[in-house]
């Protein structure tokens, strides 16, 4: 092609629990990434505070920050409001504070959710207000004008990926990227709610307009070799891909989500490593497949969010790390 453009999505099927269709395992992150493309921080994962909690659901259920607004109290298990001890503002907090709060609480209590309770509401107004909630809720047995809603975080957005400039054109030439797979630097190191559609569709807008201007100044390159799979088999064992895939659910969940530290990223790091040696060789020998593409990608973008954390010294946004609880001036 004389350009082409990135339009992958986020990472968020790289966690364990996440609100993003589960082929976001950044593919397009990890292919720029692959050709030596700058990819910029990565640390800056955003997780949503309050996606229903039901296990076996990926992705998970959006339980809006509206409900909070609506007047919803956050509560653990055993009933008791929390928020009191973290924030001013309570259960209005700005999101990343909400997540670390429940994150905290759940992980200190042991416990696999926390509760969201909007039943001294009004019943009818609840109905109105947030309708898909109820119905939902109700085809689970809970109904949200009476019994709290069982919510954790879940790993939302990347304000990180490609680094792309104002026209979305990256590092490589001839390369776009946009949406939620391109860094502009629009967000910071924090989205602001509905600031995602800015990455999507003004810096669409730009990357089309650009690539028009300039794409009669490119040629079409012959040279490209066609894809040489001689010597690759199908992989019979696919419990091997799922398998990893599943560990690499379960690394990143337990030690590079919301709350991080050095040791938590060293552990990471260190498993991650084993899974990348053992997924690079079974590609090697493998006919390529969606899975093992997939897979591949994942351990990828599972390394650059690591090793962008490792180099932050410091908290700062979506990333925080107790060995480092300020920002830097």
């Amino acid at each position: 092609a004389k350009v082409t453009l990135m339009a992958t999505g986020g990472v968020g099927a790289v966690y364990k629990t996440t609100t993003n269709p589960l082929v976001a395992t950044g593919d397009g992150i990890a292919m720029v990434y692959r050709a030596k493309g700058t990819v910029k921080d990565m640390e800056f994962v955003q997780f949503h505070p309050t996606a229903l909690y039901h296990p076996g659901d990926r992705p998970s259920f959006l339980i809006t920050e509206a409900m909070r607004g609506y007047g919803g109290v956050l509560r653990t298990m055993d009933g008791k409001e929390f928020m009191q001890k973290y924030d001013p503002r309570l259960s209005l907090a700005p999101r990343d504070i909400v997540a670390r709060a429940i994150d905290n609480e759940m992980k200190n209590r042991g416990d696999d959710h926390v509760y969201l309770d909007v039943t001294h509401k009004d019943p009818e107004e609840t109905k109105k207000h947030f309708p898909n909630i109820y119905e939902k809720c109700l085809s689970l047995g809970i109904d949200i004008t009476k019994d709290y809603i069982p919510v954790a975080p879940a790993a939302h957005y990347l304000c990180g990926g490609i680094l792309v400039d104002l026209n979305g054109q990256s590092s490589i030439e001839r390369l776009y990227a946009v949406g939620e797979c391109s860094c502009t630097g629009l967000h910071g190191g924090n989205r602001l709610a509905s600031n995602s559609l800015i990455e999507a569709v003004v810096y669409a807008d730009a990357a089309a307009k650009h690539s028009l201007r300039v794409v009669d100044q490119y040629a079409y390159n012959e040279a490209i070799p066609e894809w040489n799979d001689e010597g690759t088999r199908s992989p019979e064992e696919m419990v091997l891909i799922t398998q990893s895939m599943k560990e690499v659910n379960q690394i990143m969940s337990t030690y590079v989500g919301i709350v991080r530290s050095d040791l938590r990223l060293k552990r990471a790091w260190d498993r991650l490593d084993i899974i990348y040696e053992e997924t690079e060789s079974l590609f090697k020998r493998s006919v390529a497949s969606r899975e093992i593409c997939e897979l591949r990608n994942m351990v990828n973008v599972g390394y650059l969010i690591m090793r962008q954390a490792m180099e932050r010294k410091e908290s700062r946004g979506l990333h925080y790390t107790i060995d480092y609880p300020h920002a830097k001036k």
